[in-house]
């Protein structure tokens, strides 16, 4: 499976001569922030701490509004934007389905239609059971998937091919057995059938099912990373994120990570999209960022410019090879 190898690109400061000035530009209404899926979800609660801590800061002279548009598995989020003036003064969070959902439903939509601001971060997929399952480790799971009959398991996820789905088959590959998967309209909806032991695994990010880990209601068995995440404050009384081991070391050879990223409407200006990578720098430095990072074990890289657009087009190459090979393109 794909694995992104990223680093951190570090901005230069550049004096400007003395009376050259740059086109300043800052949003005079309110900002859209639109969510392309459900509430409860990685995306969705990203987008709520921003807006928080860009109002308790006054990052922003205008309040930042999020809006979830998740029709459509994000479309719905997605074509609003492409349809919108470039004025600056709506933007989305974005996740994998940037790519997966035009592939998928073949929508009129592609991210080279919008314009790309920063990468915030990489969200991580957790391999979980509910915590009264017999399963401990990724040999005991494996086991039992490959002895059940096709279909007795039932695996939840965040919408229909998309990155949930996609790491699902990539688990029916390699067991040899098909997983029944059931799709929700968020995370957040994911980890509470788990809990409610409606379904038996998911691939929830981090920040979507930690506080049921920490309640003692699931548990993690791996992660789908190539190293494990480097977080070692404990989240339960005996664990940490550092805690969880990878799949690959488990024997389970599957890897995903999921774009947590930053557009503008089609044709934005560059001075719209400097004062956004500023706003973004300045939530960046704050402490309650780091906490945040933290508390939901994202892989922290931060890319913008022709390192963020390069990575956009590697990612969109390796998906459309994913989405083929799980046979979720659209006919």
């Amino acid at each position: 499976m794909w694995t992104n190898k990223l680093s951190l690109f570090i901005f230069g400061v550049f004096l400007l001569p003395l009376g050259v000035h740059s086109q300043a530009w800052s949003p005079t209404k309110s900002v859209e922030l639109i969510v392309p899926a459900g509430t409860g979800g990685g995306a969705d609660q990203m987008a709520r701490f921003l807006q928080g801590v860009i109002t308790k800061h006054k990052l922003m002279p205008q309040p930042l509004v999020v809006i979830n548009k998740g029709g459509g598995a994000g479309a719905e989020g997605f074509l609003d934007l492409k349809g919108s003036r470039p004025d600056g003064h709506k933007i989305i969070i974005t996740l994998s389905s940037l790519f997966t959902t035009p592939l998928a439903t073949g929508v009129p939509f592609n991210w080279k239609d919008l314009t790309p601001v920063s990468m915030l971060a990489l969200d991580e997929f957790v391999l979980w059971v509910n915590a009264e399952a017999p399963y401990k480790n990724v040999a005991d799971i494996t086991k039992a998937l490959k002895q059940a009959d096709d279909g007795k398991f039932k695996m939840g996820g965040t919408g229909s091919k998309q990155e949930d789905q996609i790491i699902t088959v990539a688990i029916d590959k390699f067991t040899g057995k098909k997983m029944t998967y059931i799709p929700f309209k968020g995370g957040g909806d994911v980890a509470v059938q788990l809990v409610g032991k409606h379904i038996d695994l998911t691939v929830n990010n981090p920040n979507e099912a930690v506080s049921h880990w920490k309640g003692n209601t699931l548990r993690p068995l791996c992660v789908f990373d190539s190293a494990v995440m480097p977080y070692p404050k404990k989240i339960t009384a005996t664990q940490s994120w550092k805690d969880i081991p990878t799949c690959k070391s488990q024997g389970l050879d599957v890897e995903y990570l999921m774009l947590r990223g930053i557009f503008m409407a089609p044709k934005a200006t560059q001075a719209q999209v400097d004062y956004f990578i500023d706003v973004f720098k300045k939530v960046r430095a704050l402490p309650e960022w780091q906490d945040f990072m933290e508390t939901g074990a994202f892989k922290d890289t931060f890319l913008v410019g022709q390192a963020f657009q390069d990575w956009l087009l590697k990612a969109e190459v390796e998906h459309f090879r994913l989405m083929r090979e799980a046979n979720f393109l659209a006919k």
